[in-house]
């Protein structure tokens, strides 16, 4: 069913800043305004600058986390992907929100030179624009479209200025909702627009008034408009309109006034009616009778005319065709299917009809049929592939894409066999098709793979980057890694094969007869086209009873074996030579990044073990005084960090320290512990405080003059709760008083150590009240990537203030859940909370606010 609105402003309106948004219908939900909003604004954009599709990412709860609100023109199952956008990703979304700049790249070229990354997961010759959405302080989000490239040139400054307008124009909107207290971000699904049509017709409607016996016929306004000429000049008979009808239609005006005379019913027809200068529309007529009296003839019919716009799109044309035949709107949604497409699909049309492709179709919504969508919709350029239907054979299906829709066709096809490609790859099977969008989707897993395995830093992500990539890519199902150890074979990652099956290969040695070993011993790709081929090439080895195809590959870096890698197939199949080209230089990837990964793994654990054996493993235990200590890892790249905490028994009092040295890795590890080292023995010297962050600046500066690091060094007195404090750039501390009541210390402090061999540290006084904490910690617990880090000091003071009747091992462990909820951490956590207590070890329990 298609509907068609008509109005000018829509409901809610605003009329003035602040004033009440009311509808017909009520209040506006705000979240609904927004959405409309942004809309709005998408649509409107993309008209300006002559785009096919875009939309709006915006601020979310997540800090650092953009969200697409808004996709238009496209179906945003298709952008999945890139629902959710880091502003510290190498996306040109991200770089525009983080810069506040707007960012035109003219096409697919000049995209790939600043945007690799994108390109590995859009691989279309395009052009896209970026602008900002400020407004003053605000930072709400990015304005995308998405058009035809810019072919010789940049885009034009005219299209540069109008994107930026709409950008300018959208924040405006958003900025008074903001002022209004509305939230204006985005936490949700993205809203799915559809771009209007600029050239779409209205629906008119015209009446009439026929007299069947003198054959005078009066038409309204309307009814002249449809037939074209001046109502003034509308001779006013049942001729004039039966000049306008088709030859072939002109006897369903007759046929409609009998049959209405005779039923006494109103009688629907569709006929084609003709205007000069244009071609035929398909219009629908209606006629009622009017009786003078009951019993009686009718003398006259009454009735209207419809000017449907649009027209029907297939309808029975479409059902004399032998081939499948559907049409598709710009979100995917099937709006007409002919017979023998619905007979192929083997799913009844009124099934078909008003749903998604691949919601309609279960064996269209496969990983690499979504690249087959992307390419016809973002390229514009015809597609074709294969798909299997699994029992039922396989088909052929082609998507041709317009401005309005794409137009597809399906066809039978014989199931791919040992002589065709891949199915991931179209054109390669039937031979006969292959644009260059089609080539693009088909290479761009590929380079996908490749980009993302530059970024996997451990054996684990390797195996993900493999399975999310390359499995896809090909088709495959089944995915096994074996990595190399004291020339035997270990399983490292494997997913879809049957539960136990490889369990009989695990720790293989080189001299086994097996393919998994041939390949990485041999250097060379073993290919499978079926089981049966493998089962007769190694008749011992124990295969499952499962149909299907077999590729080996060997994992070698540099001349030097990693392991090998098998991918397994639901279904027999060929290899293409591009094929075997391909995967084995991707097997070549896959080992060096596993090699990578191996000597990262061996580094990390030597890091972890030093950090481990650095760090306190238990904290002195002191009467009066309670100390907790907790540490973090960051998950940005896996590197052990340079933090550290420690608590000491002096002479002179109990030294609470926390430091930070810069960087990561075994270097930082081990300057870690030798300024631990150090302030530990400057004091247990019985050195002031002062001296002790002198000494171990000094001392740094000695090891390595590039090295730099923070530090905080309190001595606090056990029975009087004096306390004195250095800062050498550390974060301020936070101190809870009994009642709850939480504040930043403002403790001044010199510069970082390793910066100035004589730079001075002040000395701060402050007190530990009986029931007080006292918190040290390093700025990765209060760092948030985009966002301002008195956010971060903020969000942790307003936590620590708020806790209640807990000991202060469980504040910490709160402190660090929560941040540990944040999956994006460049940084490791060191906390170290110290409390005063009046009495018992029994009543160790922190007061909720004001209740001490």
């Amino acid at each position: 069913m298609y509907v068609t609105w008509y109005g000018a402003a829509r409901p809610g309106t605003r009329t003035e800043r602040g004033s009440q948004r009311e509808t017909s219908g009520g209040a506006v939900h705000p979240l609904d305004e927004l959405g409309l909003v942004l809309a709005e604004a998408a649509v409107h954009s993309i008209g300006a600058v002559g785009g096919h599709a875009g939309g709006v990412y915006l601020r979310s709860e997540t800090p650092g986390l953009l969200r697409l609100a808004v996709a238009v023109g496209l179906p945003a199952e298709l952008l999945r992907p890139w629902w959710r956008m880091h502003i510290n990703r190498p996306f040109p979304v991200a770089e525009c929100y983080r810069r506040s700049q707007a960012i035109h790249l003219a096409d697919g070229e000049e995209a790939m030179q600043r945007f690799p990354q994108l390109m590995a997961g859009l691989p279309f010759s395009l052009s896209s624009l970026y602008a900002p959405v400020t407004s003053g302080d605000e930072r709400f989000g990015v304005l995308a479209t998405l058009r035809p490239a810019t072919s010789g040139g940049p885009v034009a400054e005219v299209d540069r200025r109008r994107f930026s307008h709409e950008g300018s124009r959208l924040a405006a909107a958003l900025g008074e909702l903001h002022h209004d207290g509305t939230p204006v971000r985005w936490d949700k699904e993205p809203l799915a627009v559809q771009v209007p049509e600029a050239d779409a017709r209205p629906v008119r409607v015209g009446t009439f008034d026929w007299d069947l016996g003198s054959g005078a016929l009066s038409a309204d306004v309307e009814l002249c408009a449809i037939l074209g000429v001046e109502a003034a000049a509308f001779p006013g008979t049942i001729e004039t309109l039966t000049a306008h009808v088709a030859p072939e239609d002109a006897y369903q005006l007759h046929a409609v006034a009998r049959e209405a005379g005779r039923t006494g019913r109103a009688v629907v027809r569709r006929i084609r009616m003709r205007r000069d200068g244009e071609p035929p529309c398909l219009v629908e007529l209606t006629g009622r009778p009017v009786r003078s009296s009951p019993g009686t003839a009718a003398r006259r019919v009454t009735g209207s005319v419809m000017d449907l716009g649009s027209g029907a799109v297939f309808g029975e044309a479409g059902d004399r065709l032998p081939q499948g035949l559907f049409s598709l709107d710009l979100s995917c949604r099937i709006t007409d299917v002919n017979r023998s497409a619905a007979e192929l699909i083997g799913t009844p049309r009124d099934l078909l009809v008003g749903r998604v492709l691949w919601e309609a179709v279960p064996w269209l919504d496969r990983a690499g049929y979504g690249d087959q969508y992307r390419a016809a919709l973002l390229a514009r350029a015809p597609v074709r592939f294969r798909a299997d239907r699994g029992q039922d054979g396989g088909v052929t299906v082609s998507l041709f894409p317009g401005r309005k829709g794409v137009t597809g066709t399906v066809a039978s096809a014989e199931r791919t066999d040992h002589t065709t490609g891949a199915i991931g790859f179209p054109g390669a099977a039937s031979g006969t098709f292959a644009s260059a969008a089609d080539r693009s989707s088909a290479l761009y897993r590929p380079v996908a793979l490749a980009i993302a395995l530059t970024e996997a830093v451990t054996a684990r992500q390797v195996s993900e980057v493999v399975t999310e990539e390359l499995l896809p890519a090909f088709g495959g199902r089944q995915l096994a890694i074996y990595v190399l150890r004291e020339r035997h074979l270990h399983l490292a990652w494997e997913t879809g094969f049957p539960a136990g099956f490889l369990a009989p290969f695990e720790g293989v040695g080189l001299d086994a007869r097996i393919p998994g070993v041939e390949t990485l011993t041999s250097g060379r790709p073993i290919f499978f086209e079926s089981m049966d081929m493998l089962a007769s090439a190694y008749p011992g080895l124990a295969i499952d009873a499962s149909v299907g195809a077999r590729a080996f590959l060997p994992l070698i870096a540099s001349g030097r074996p990693v392991g090998s890698c098998i991918l397994g197939f639901d279904h027999p199949r060929g290899f293409a030579p591009e094929e075997r080209t391909a995967l084995t230089a991707l097997a070549g990837l896959i080992a060096q990044a596993l090699e990578r990964a191996q000597r990262y793994d061996s580094e990390f654990a030597l890091a972890r073990g030093l950090q481990d054996a650095l760090l306190p493993h238990r904290l002195p235990v002191v009467a009066a005084v309670e100390t907790v200590g907790r540490y973090l890892p960051g998950t940005q790249g896996l590197d052990v960090g340079g933090d550290w905490y420690d608590v000491i028994e002096t002479d002179r009092g109990l030294a609470l320290v926390i430091g930070d040295v810069q960087g990561h890795g075994v270097p930082a590890a081990a300057i870690m512990g030798q300024l631990r080292s150090a302030v530990r023995a400057f004091a247990l010297d019985d050195r002031e405080p002062e001296e002790v962050m002198s000494g171990t600046n000094r001392l740094l500066i000695d090891l390595d003059p590039a090295q730099l690091a923070t530090c905080c060094y309190v001595l606090l007195d056990p029975d009087g709760g004096t306390a004195q404090a250095v800062r050498a750039g550390h974060p301020q501390p936070l101190l809870r008083r009994p009642d709850g009541a939480t504040e930043v210390l403002d403790l001044p402090g010199g510069l970082m150590l390793g910066v100035a061999s004589q730079e001075r540290y002040p000395v701060s006084e402050l007190t530990l009240e009986p029931g007080a904490v006292l918190a040290l910690f390093t700025d990765g617990l209060i760092e948030e990537a985009g966002a301002d880090i008195d956010a971060g000091v903020e969000r942790l003071r307003t936590t620590l203030g708020g806790v209640g009747g807990i000991t202060i091992a469980e504040t910490a462990d709160r402190l660090i859940r929560e941040a540990r909820q944040a999956t994006d951490r460049p940084d490791d956590i060191a906390l170290l909370l110290t409390a005063r207590w009046p009495g018992r070890e029994a009543d160790r329990i922190l007061a909720g606010p004001g209740r001490w």
